[in-house]
């Protein structure tokens, strides 16, 4: 058997030789290039055109994947990671294909050139969908912030007719997502439409101030004076400067009303209007206010509760005088309301303490008399109230001496002698048809007496003809006088002792002061 090197005899039968493998193609730059180009466009048609349809089906799969990250966009777009990794996987898929495709003869087209230009021209498939998904994802950025606006929006009319202090967190929550919008997106729909919002913003918190509710719209008004300061004020336009005449004027209806009812809110507030807005209209109208005050607690002192107006008058005179009118050029005319309103408290006191004698007031009365006297010295009133404290003080003691508010009268037709038969010294106020006091020093050699001594036939205090009792003569007129015997020492008890005299004419009277356990008296 014999092949003669081109065939070959088998059993006598002559076999041809196998055909030759085709060479292969001999090495073509451009087809590799074309291939490689044609792999990046994500398709895998390079390992189309070279039949590698397993790797061309690799190549839609991820593909494939990354348009399942990425799809529908979101704002925050397609992960990092996904990108690099998938920028990697075309960079390996270009390579491959170009090693593939430098000795592989393409399926279609027959020439390199061809199929370069088809993979250049498919590129603009990824670089459009690029450009596409960007603008998807900016349109997906501008419904999120339009979310955020109206998310702000709905917090805003949700807090529509709540108290401020309630409201206030979500008011701030809304201005913050304006501000955000504005600062970190301008230009963004939603940014341009902020300005818009500002009037549903402002008018929603001031609504306080278009009902009239002047006190409750103070809080509101001040907070959006603050709002300039976080919002551009182009932004604001109109708005930056709306709650300032509001402002002013709920801070002059509130004190206003908080003056008239005696609060005590009212001087925080004119204080606040005064530096605030000094030359406002309102600011204008606070001292004259602050005067028909002063003048209409002045009437009070001559009506049914003097004692209400003096305590007015004075309060008044602390507010007034800590009002801050200097920037509204009203310091002056406020520091003599506030003299007034002292002087007229001063003198009102008076009549604060006859009110409250004639009700029976006797600690109070005596009080307040004192206090007279003391602030007064000077004052005509001032001999009659010497006489009113010393009446409240016997009455004190003995309610019926409150009975008749005391005269100035003095003197009297009988003879009324007080003796002081203790070993304290003692002060002896009488009332009646006269009133007035005596003090008398203690008695060196007088003792303290036992309860029994002083009762009925066996009275001993001032019987002693032979001691030199320390002692005063009064002339009083006839009546009821009431007298009341209080220790200056300290020696015993300073409990007062009281005696009721209805003095007559034709008789000579004496009044003894002694001490047992308490301080006593009696003729």
């Amino acid at each position: 058997m014999s092949d003669g090197g081109y065939g070959r005899y088998d059993n006598g039968f002559f076999v041809p030789p196998m055909p030759a493998a085709p060479p292969p193609p001999p090495a073509d730059g451009a087809r590799a290039v074309a291939v490689a180009v044609l792999n990046l466009s994500g398709l895998g048609l390079g390992y189309a055109l070279t039949r590698r349809w397993a790797l061309m089906a690799l190549c839609w799969i991820v593909t494939g994947v990354l348009l399942f990250t990425a799809l529908p966009a979101d704002p925050d777009g397609v992960p990092g990671a996904a990108i690099v990794l998938y920028a990697v996987f075309l960079v390996l898929a270009a390579a491959h294909g170009a090693r593939v495709g430098l000795r592989t003869r393409l399926v279609w087209p027959g020439r390199a050139p061809l199929a370069l230009a088809l993979g250049l021209l498919l590129l603009a498939v990824p670089a459009g969908g690029v450009v596409w998904y960007d603008a998807e994802r900016d349109e997906a950025v501008q419904q999120m912030l339009l979310d955020r606006l109206e998310e702000a929006d709905r917090l805003v009319a949700a807090s529509e007719g709540k108290e401020f202090t309630a409201a206030e967190a979500d008011y701030r929550k809304a201005l913050k997502a304006y501000e955000d919008l504005v600062a970190d997106h301008p230009g963004s729909r939603a940014a341009d439409r902020v300005p818009s919002r500002m009037e549903d913003y402002y008018t929603t918190i001031g609504a306080a101030y278009e009902q009239g509710e002047y006190c409750t719209a103070i809080a509101p008004l001040t907070y959006l004076r603050t709002v300039p300061d976080r919002v551009s004020k182009t932004d604001l336009g109109k708005w930056e400067k709306w709650p300032d005449d509001r402002l002013a004027t709920s801070l002059y209806e509130c004190a206003s009303r908080g003056l008239a009812a005696d609060q005590s809110t009212w001087g925080a507030q004119f204080g606040e209007l005064l530096t605030t807005f000094p030359k406002s209209a309102p600011a204008a109208k606070v001292q004259p206010a602050v005067n028909a005050a002063v003048v209409r607690e002045e009437k009070g002192l001559r009506g049914a509760e003097p004692c209400t107006a003096v305590q007015r008058l004075r309060s008044l005179a602390s507010r007034i005088t800590d009002l801050p009118g200097e920037e509204a050029g009203v310091d002056a005319a406020l520091a003599k309301d506030a003299q007034r309103a002292t002087a007229s408290a001063a003198a009102g006191t008076y009549t604060c303490g006859v009110d409250q004698y004639r009700d029976g007031d006797f600690d109070d009365a005596r009080t307040t008399m004192n206090e007279y006297v003391t602030a007064n010295k000077t004052a005509k009133n001032v001999p009659l109230a010497k006489k009113i404290a010393i009446a409240a003080e016997v009455a004190q003691t003995v309610p019926a001496a409150g009975k008749s508010l005391p005269t100035m009268r003095s003197g009297g037709s009988i003879s009324v002698t007080v003796k002081n038969d203790s070993p304290d010294a003692v002060t002896v106020l009488f009332t009646g048809p006269v009133t007035g006091s005596l003090s008398l020093k203690a008695c060196g050699s007088c003792r303290a007496y036992s309860l029994a001594s002083t009762i009925g036939p066996y009275f001993e205090p001032c019987s002693d003809s032979g001691k030199n009792y320390p002692q005063r003569t009064i002339s009083l007129p006839p009546g009821t006088t009431y007298f009341v015997h209080k220790s200056s020492g300290g020696t015993s008890s300073t409990s007062p002792a009281s005696d009721t005299a209805k003095l007559e004419s034709g008789y000579i009277y004496t009044e003894c002061a002694y001490t047992t356990q308490t301080l006593g008296s009696g003729f």
